[in-house]
């Protein structure tokens, strides 16, 4: 490990919005009092990065409690020291694997989940963070008719999660599959999901990439149906974070 990393990781453990192992299970069905100090809705960012939307989201919205989830400590880093400097007391970041999302949460704990630009996972539908693997997973922790966002540049991603929405009793509120480039009668769509943007996702719109967006509300399930069709692959690959044309 590079001593870049090391350095980030140690400051980390200063970093008092920052939770990490060892976990402290007490935390479970608690945040609001323990930390936020505060009844107001708790919204997760999944697969945060940097905490760029984490942070952005805590500042455009003061009335709600925000906590970015990522396994990724060196990236998460930047997010939490941006929010600590910034004084901002509505942000918190967890520091785990997101399939195991249920031990930090309790019973409709979570109001909101935004999932912002991540990997595909082309190759196994159980790692897709709208995959009915996650769904189950999320229903244990939201609340009933929790709202979740998908943005994304993915088209393999925004197909599948479609088909997922429609296997799935799931109510979509609105998607679109050019959140930037549509309008209806002269006013632009989509408003909220357009007010902030990630250094990712400049980027992919510099190289010409549609975004992607999706909204719907988790309707508790007892039964769940995963897509099955043939989808055709994204003809770009991805490389750490960022996403490069091939020939």
């Amino acid at each position: 490990m590079g001593k870049n990393k090391l350095k980030k990781f140690a400051e980390m453990e200063t970093f008092s919005n920052v939770f990490q192992p060892p976990y402290d299970p007490s935390m479970v069905g608690h945040w609001r009092e323990r930390y936020f100090h505060n009844d107001r809705p708790i919204v997760l960012e999944l697969g945060c990065g940097r905490g760029e939307y984490t942070v952005g989201l805590a500042q455009k919205y003061p009335d709600k409690n925000f906590i970015g989830v990522d396994i990724k400590g060196a990236r998460m880093w930047a997010g939490a020291k941006q929010a600590e400097q910034a004084g901002l007391k509505n942000v918190a970041f967890l520091r785990t694997q997101i399939e195991f999302i249920t031990n930090f949460f309790a019973v409709d704990e979570i109001d909101e989940i935004w999932i912002t630009f991540c990997d595909p996972q082309m190759k196994k539908a159980t790692k897709r963070l709208t995959s009915t693997y996650f769904m189950q997973r999320y229903q244990q922790i939201m609340k009933p008719n929790g709202l979740i966002h998908l943005k994304t540049d993915s088209p393999f991603l925004y197909t599948y999660t479609m088909e997922m929405l429609r296997l799935n009793p799931y109510l979509v509120l609105c998607s679109t599959d050019d959140l930037y480039g549509k309008s209806t009668d002269g006013v632009e769509l989509f408003d909220d999901a357009k007010a902030l943007q990630t250094h990712y996702e400049k980027q992919w719109l510099d190289r010409g990439f549609a975004i992607k967006y999706i909204e719907w509300q988790l309707v508790p399930l007892t039964s769940f149906e995963e897509p099955t069709i043939e989808i055709e692959h994204d003809s770009y690959r991805s490389y750490g974070r960022n996403y490069q044309v091939t020939d």
